[in-house]
């Protein structure tokens, strides 16, 4: 909307460059080949595309242990192909996010090698090294979060260094002010390169306790459940500290023309709110996961937004998030039929969404044989890979689902032939439909994209709120249930159906005092009333 900041009407699409489209037949996407599908992203209706990590990188985690942060993977192309990519993008009204992966490092980047190679090497101060307990075992307690201890010794010197993933990912020490500037100058580095924003990966990992103490037991752990879980990250992570650096990162951005700042943060509401930092001096959008961990039932839905919104600080802006690249897709765990009720869920809510790439067609999980695994964390602790939910696009019916002209680096969902955005992109009752008419409607009803939110009723597994702006009011209505039930609505003015997740009853107009509504459906509703009925809700 004119006059608004572009990251608070506008919505996210996270793109696994691996996995969106290649370009040299080489079964891996890369920028080139993101860069041709921008059409299909602006006809889409997104506003913004965050790319995860293309810095190059001996992809040991497939790009979040960096090598150098200021240069391209040839796997993804050159800087030149990432400048074409941004300059197209902004051709194409689209914005630029970046993953910016400042915990950790790559093994092989030269401020590791540096800092391994004495103990009196000017950057040994840059990441956290320690000496084993006397009796040879790590410092402490610390539990990786791919599982096996946190320390790794390095016989060199003598000293172990911790990474709180894997051993190629060492943690830099941000408590070293050198560390802080050369970070900055990498942000720095980007902006100038027109890049829009960074979401920021595991940003409250950033400062750890300075004593390095245990962590406590968790009395709440399930035995079976992942070897992280085993410990509660009381000195590992989420440290008063952190919020200093956020805050110069922040600053930082703050000096130039509308860029985000995004955080991803995996903590209870109440410390998530935190990261807005004193007088919203922290990150624009701490990610907020919720949805991702929650039961999906009606009234647990309804209860989350509630305390959400209530949680947040004066002029914090919300945001919501389905999917991403280490959770199960949305599909998978509510099923296609409330995927769908899900997709009107997250494009009406208060705030900024983030879209998953994929979702939008409705890809599921997609069964990865063992052979053709390819997440750290599966071969560390099986079960628990996030191999099937970056799998390829697909775009069309082709062998390879148009993705690559060779075998794709991971497999393809087994129904690519019916499931690909050639397919469905004219059927007006898929889901692919059912996106873009909802991101069209956020472009048309400031309502949906800037509104005020206000909780309506939670009964028999229907969801109802409204928005509302200036003289426009929506009432959105959620069938978390599989069954068909009435839904009062005040009787006095008109509704109309803007919207139906089925892709029918679009324009009908229910009689007043009840409407049908079908098992796991969900339907936008534009009221129809004079301008002087209108009465502007409190925006939170």
């Amino acid at each position: 909307m004119p006059g608004e900041l572009w990251w608070k009407a506008g919505t996210v699409y996270q793109v696994y460059p691996r996995s969106f489209q290649d370009s040299n037949g080489d079964g891996v996407g890369d920028l080139k080949g993101i860069t041709a599908r921008l059409d299909y992203l602006a006809w889409l209706g997104v506003d913004a595309v965050w790319l995860s990590p293309v810095c190059r990188s001996p992809m040991a985690d497939h790009g979040y242990d960096v090598s150098d942060y200021c240069d391209i993977d040839p796997l993804f192309g050159t800087l030149s192909d990432f400048d074409r990519f941004v300059a197209e993008a902004h051709r194409h009204r689209l914005k630029v996010i970046m993953d910016f992966v400042p915990n950790h490092s790559s093994v092989e980047h030269p401020w590791f090698q540096e800092s391994r190679s004495s103990r009196d090497n000017p950057k040994r101060d840059w990441y956290i090294w320690r000496s084993p307990k006397p009796d040879g075992s790590p410092p402490n307690n610390w539990v990786s979060n791919f599982g096996g201890p946190a320390w790794t010794l390095d016989p060199a010197t003598g000293q172990s260094y911790y990474h709180a993933f894997l051993k190629e990912q060492p943690d830099l020490n941000w408590r070293n002010p050198e560390v802080r500037r050369a970070m900055l100058d990498v942000l720095r580095f980007w902006l100038d390169r027109g890049v829009d924003g960074f979401r920021v990966d595991v940003i409250w990992h950033l400062i750890k306790d300075e004593a390095l103490r245990d962590n406590p037991p968790n009395p709440d752990y399930v035995p079976g459940d992942a070897e992280i879980n085993s410990l509660t990250p009381l000195y590992s992570a989420d440290q008063p500290e952190v919020m200093e650096v956020i805050a110069e990162m922040r600053a930082l951005l703050d000096g130039y023309d509308e860029r985000v700042l995004i955080g991803e943060i995996y903590l209870p509401l109440e410390r998530l709110m935190a990261y807005y930092g004193v007088d919203l001096s922290g990150a624009h959008l701490p990610f907020n996961f919720q949805l991702i961990l929650t039961r999906w039932h009606a009234e647990t839905i309804a209860a989350l937004v509630a305390e959400y919104e209530a949680a947040l600080p004066p002029g914090g802006w919300p945001n919501w998030v389905l999917g991403n690249h280490d959770q199960p897709r949305i599909a998978a765990r509510v099923g296609a039929a409330q995927a769908r009720v899900a997709a009107v869920l997250l494009l009406t809510l208060r705030g900024t969404p983030t879209l998953y790439y994929g979702d939008e067609i409705g890809l599921a999980q997609v069964p990865i044989p063992p052979e053709r695994a390819r997440d750290p964390w599966e071969q560390n602790e099986p079960g628990r890979g996030r191999d099937p939910a970056r799998t390829p696009m697909q775009w069309d019916s082709s062998p390879n689902a148009g993705f690559s002209s060779a075998e794709p680096w991971l497999p393809l969902d087994p129904h690519a032939a019916n499931c690909n955005v050639e397919t469905l992109r004219d059927d007006p009752g898929s889901i692919l439909t059912l996106y873009r008419r909802l991101l069209g409607l956020r472009r048309e009803h400031a309502a949906l994209s800037l509104g005020a939110y206000r909780a309506v009723s939670v009964e028999n597994d229907v969801f109802v709120y409204e928005r509302e702006h200036a003289d426009e009011v929506l009432r959105i209505l959620l069938n978390f249930g599989h069954a068909a039930c009435s839904v009062p609505l005040p009787a006095g003015s008109g509704w109309r159906v803007l919207l139906s997740s089925s892709g029918s009853r679009i324009g009908e107009r229910p009689a007043d005092g009840h409407l049908a509504l079908a098992g796991d459906e969900a339907l936008v509703l534009l009221r129809e009333r004079p301008a002087s009925d209108s009465a502007q809700l409190h925006l939170g």
